[in-house]
């Protein structure tokens, strides 16, 4: 009988690859339990993350158009009765597909970006690369979106924040698809990547064996899956040889506190699961932040927001609870101040806080990163 039920458990720990992540976890709920809580105001950095499809599951014209003009005429509804204690609306990061470029899809963002309602990143899908083609995707991803005044611009280079689709970041699952490329880490800084924000990718094989940081991958990056090392970002600490990974929550919880059923939290927002006060807790508690600089957390969550069904979540009663509970229980201005930000800022306030910066975060939006020119005030 014991061998049957460890046989159980086994095998439910290989279906949701706990193994891959499972000690890093602990050791980042080690590290949570020894930290000592700040005394000061914490200061909450909150991003939502948009694997943005509008081309999901390759529609009609009419039916992707569509998607993209919910998003245009219903965030604007849902954000201007939101402000952070910065007095900025909720801001959306949308990382959209380079292979699903339609220019009217980013002129529609652009108007969003324009209300200073979001910013436009790269997301990539993509299957049997070398590092050569890879590069020729981005590039031409990258001058695609720069026509429509979308991405920061540093130096005369286009710089941009990247989620990977399907998860698999630097080649991460076992049978080599949908990616390809070893050394992606090393393309995606070359071509001007300054963040990634792929993970948490839980319960796939490509998640991480990093958990709950923000942090700097290490070793030689040209090998597959080269981000399961890495060293936490940490004030006094910069690399400009390498990109940054910002991680979402991953936490072993509860359903909610009458509901002990266990389940895995990624901060994924779904129709089906939608943000509850519960699960903004879990993501609050999780406490990533840049060591040396607890005041500052760092929640980012994720959804495929152009979807119908997550479009519905997003955009109505459940997003509205969603902001009701962050600009109230974490927006009192003497234990948190809320601050809603886009993927840029986040890396731009991260690294303030690695170069020594401290105070009101609201100050580093723009530490490095310049915002993008369609939404440059």
């Amino acid at each position: 009988m014991l061998r049957r039920a460890w046989n159980r458990l086994h095998a439910k720990v290989k279906a949701k690859h706990l193994d891959l992540w499972l000690a890093g976890y602990a050791q980042a709920r080690v590290n949570q339990a020894l930290a000592p809580e700040p005394r000061q105001t914490r200061h909450l950095m909150f991003a939502l993350c948009d694997h943005y499809e509008p081309q999901w599951k390759s529609p009609a014209k009419h039916v992707a158009d569509a998607r993209v003009q919910a998003w245009a005429q219903g965030y604007p509804k849902l954000a201007h009765a939101f402000r952070d204690a910065d007095g900025h609306h909720p801001r959306h990061s949308f990382f959209f597909p380079a292979e699903e470029y339609v220019p009217q899809h980013l002129d529609a963002l652009g108007d969003l970006a324009r209300a200073q309602l979001g910013e436009v990143e790269l997301h990539l899908h993509h299957d049997g690369d070398t590092a050569q083609s890879l590069q020729s995707k981005i590039a031409d991803g990258l001058q695609l979106y720069a026509q429509h005044g979308h991405l920061s611009r540093s130096h005369g280079k286009l710089n941009y924040a990247f989620i990977h689709g399907n998860w698999c970041l630097a080649n991460a699952r076992a049978d080599g698809r949908w990616c390809g490329v070893d050394n992606e880490l090393q393309v995606l800084f070359e071509t001007g990547c300054y963040a990634d924000f792929t993970f948490p990718a839980a319960p796939d094989e490509s998640q991480s064996r990093v958990v709950n940081q923000i942090y700097w991958p290490t070793g030689d990056l040209a090998r597959r899956r080269a981000f399961d090392e890495g060293t936490q970002a940490s004030v006094g600490q910069w690399h400009d040889d390498r990109l940054l990974i910002i991680e979402g929550p991953l936490a072993l919880t509860t359903r909610d506190r009458w509901r002990p059923l266990p389940r895995i939290e990624t901060g994924n927002l779904t129709a089906h699961d939608p943000p509850t006060p519960w699960r903004i807790k879990t993501w609050v508690s999780q406490n990533i932040h840049v060591q040396g600089r607890p005041e500052w957390v760092f929640v980012k969550v994720h959804t495929h927001g152009a979807q119908e069904a997550q479009a519905g979540c997003l955009l109505g009663a459940p997003a509205q609870a969603l902001h009701r509970t962050l600009t109230t229980q974490y927006n009192d201005g003497d234990r948190w101040k809320l601050h809603y930000v886009t993927a840029r800022e986040m890396y731009n306030i991260a690294a303030a806080a690695m170069q020594g910066h401290s105070g009101d975060p609201n100050a580093y939006r723009n530490f490095i990163m310049a915002p993008p020119p369609i939404a440059a005030v």
